[in-house]
């Protein structure tokens, strides 16, 4: 019977899942429109901010902004072809993690995935507060004191609805997206048929114009002017990796999803923002205190609706403007969505705490969606919400992983030369987005750098140096437990004939063990030494944790369900083949202790005079450190069944050095 606060966490964060479902699978993937709502709207709200920010740096020479506005529509769509690649190569997901990790090196893969995950992080916190501010901004002055509550409430709100599942949060904020979509499209296409008769000179006059200022200050300086301003620009292409980061979670046939989500993302965002570039042009756009660009802008097309006097522009102009600050806060989600699915897979390589590749009961990586959102709360609460400081904070790690990311796909396509006919395409795709984001990044380091961006670069060597410290020790941690086990590979093995029946009643010893033969073994032999000829059943119980790496698919079910199966009949075999009546119980599900503790629940009821011993590793230097890299399952499954009545007896295991 469920407790008051098991029924309270149930109604927050919903029902449990049973992950070897196949309904449940297709329940939780999803399908490409709702991957662009959920993955596309990073990308989608840049166009907020970074189209404004490329603009106003052109200063005096607004004409440059029609190449700005090719530029930022072709940058899109080379930067998002790129990422097709990576879906195709890595279905599995992963992203940009897994392309420097895969095609550069293991160490690569842990620049990028700390990039990623500051990135991630900071998505979450810019978008609340930029989407606050322009709530704000409608408010009178007074209220601005409670701006920082409100971020910090909303992020709360992100992380328990992203705790429920990723599905249920898209839903949830599907009308600001498609609100903000409809009414961006529709002004866009207005705005610009409003002046299609300014559209043909506009070609000729900017030639003129870019002709004559060449001719003053040199080309060098036009070149220089331009490239600063697309640079600077550049958050208008933030987002556009957390499909391939996210790949798993997409419905079947999840390549062809990932590139029709891809396919939308870019379509809309080269839209919207070279659109709004376009209209900054056509309608002579300048800064005006206390308004973005884009409001100047809309208002201005949203005055020639002719409907009279009141305040029905008014309200069109604050409709507009609400949505722009709606998707910034849907945003924030995909922050809670990819930071999450890069965890997992650095912690499969051990860069993190394994715990970070655990799911919930509601099929979520919990960990990393709790620690995304901490993390924003931590960084909202320093920097005050300030939303300047944060850009610059957020302005450099993207293109850091975007540039490792296509340079890992020029050294991949150079690789398959003589084995894919592509090659040449696909190459000189890589290296042109790899030119693009890489010149991006050095302006944006150089220009930031001393406002603030050095904190990002201070953090980031933080993240990665404290990765190389926790492989570090699990790697030592594996090598013990190679040799642990190096130790019962040569433990002989009689003959299976006749396996001895099992006696419900006699003395039983029940064994919790894990996936490496050597721990039960040693439980085992420790049982028999110690009380010889006493336990008449030998009972092996094992709970696999499904995973976000063994949630990938179909395919990494079956094989985790095989090892499973191999692992405990080894257990069985070897008993039976001494004459050991054995059996084994399994189970699979994503809380390992709940899971266990209903097995063992079970085994009592089917031989009620059992005794349970597992192992745990014993460490010379028992630390918060260990503590945080190795969880305490052993003694908080000791805990639960003592409470229920049932002995277990926890052996000590030491590696040896």
């Amino acid at each position: 019977m469920m407790t008051t606060l098991e029924k309270l966490r149930r109604k927050i964060f919903g029902a449990p899942l049973d992950p070897l479902s196949p309904k449940t699978r297709q329940h939780i993937a999803l399908i490409a429109f709702l991957a662009w709502v959920g993955l596309g709207a990073d990308g989608l709200s840049s166009s907020c901010y970074g189209p404004e920010e490329a603009f106003k740096a052109l200063g005096g020479h607004a004409h440059l902004g029609l190449y700005l506005a090719l530029a930022t529509a072709i940058t899109v769509f080379v930067i998002s072809l790129a990422y097709n690649q990576v879906i195709e190569l890595f279905p599995s997901g992963g992203g940009g993690y897994k392309v420097a990790t895969k095609l550069i090196s293991p160490h690569a893969g842990l620049v990028s995935g700390s990039a990623l995950i500051l990135d991630y992080v900071l998505t979450i916190a810019i978008s609340v507060a930029s989407g606050v501010d322009a709530l704000y901004s409608m408010l009178p002055a007074t209220a601005g004191q409670f701006k920082l509550g409100t971020e910090l409430v909303i992020v709360a709100i992100l992380l328990v609805l992203n705790l429920r599942g990723m599905k249920e949060s898209i839903t949830v904020l599907l009308p600001i997206f498609v609100g903000f979509v409809l009414t961006h499209t529709f002004l866009i296409v207005y705005g610009i048929l409003f002046h299609i008769d300014r559209v043909p000179e506009l070609v000729p006059e900017t030639l003129s114009e870019t002709l004559g200022l060449a001719r003053e200050h040199g080309w060098v300086f036009v070149a220089a002017l331009f490239l600063r301003a697309y640079s600077l620009g550049g958050g208008t292409y933030t987002g556009i990796e957390a499909v391939s980061n996210n790949v798993q979670s997409l419905a079947e046939p999840r390549v062809k999803t990932g590139k029709l989500t891809m396919f939308y993302m870019a379509a809309s965002l080269a839209f919207t923002a070279g659109g709004i570039i376009l209209l900054y042009l056509l309608w002579g756009s300048t800064p005006v205190e206390g308004q973005t660009l884009n409001a100047v802008v809309f208002g201005s097309i949203i005055e020639t609706f002719n409907w009279g006097a009141g305040t029905s522009g008014a309200v069109a102009l604050s409709t507009v403007l609400i949505f722009e600050a709606g998707l910034l806060l849907v945003a924030s989600n995909t922050g809670f969505l990819g930071g999450p699915a890069v965890l997992a897979n650095m912690a499969a390589d051990s860069w993190v705490p394994h715990q970070f590749r655990y799911l919930s009961t509601r099929l979520v990586t919990e960990n990393g969606i709790l620690l995304m959102g901490i993390a924003a709360l931590g960084i909202l609460l320093w920097t005050r919400g300030s939303v300047d400081l944060l850009v610059v904070l957020y302005s450099i790690n993207v293109f850091l992983t975007f540039s490792m990311s296509l340079l890992g796909l020029c050294i991949y396509w150079v690789g398959a030369r003589k084995t894919d006919s592509r090659w040449v395409k696909r190459l000189a795709l890589s290296v042109l987005g790899f030119t693009m984001t890489l010149g991006i990044l050095v302006v944006t380091v150089v220009e930031k750098f001393t406002e603030g961006g050095w904190v990002t670069v201070a953090i980031t060597t933080l993240v990665i140096v404290f990765g190389l410290v926790i492989q570090r020790h699990y790697e030592e941690t594996k090598r013990r437990i190679r040799k642990f086990d190096a130790v019962f590979e040569e433990q002989p093995f009689g003959s299976v004939v006749k396996p001895p029946k099992l006696e419900p009643e006699a003395p039983t010893a029940a064994f919790i063990v894990g996936s490496h033969r050597g721990g039960g073994l040693h439980a085992l032999l420790w049982v028999q030494r110690m009380f010889p000829n006493h336990y008449r059943n030998f009972v092996f119980i094992n709970a696999r944790t499904v995973d976000s790496q063994s949630y990938g698919g179909e395919e990494s079910l079956r094989l985790l369900r095989q090892e499973a199966k191999v692992s405990l009949n080894y257990f069985v075999n070897f008993c039976n083949s001494y004459g050991l009546a054995a059996k084994s119980y399994l189970a699979f599900g994503t809380d390992p202790i709940e899971d266990i503790t209903r097995l063992c629940e079970q085994v009592d009821r089917d031989f009620p005079n059992t005794i349970f011993f597992t192992s745990k590793l014993i460490f010379e230097k028992d630390n918060w450190f260990t503590r945080l890299l190795h969880n305490q399952a052993p003694l908080v499954l000791q805990n639960r069944l003592h409470m229920q009545g049932m002995q277990m007896i926890i052996l000590p295991m030491q590696l040896a050095k």
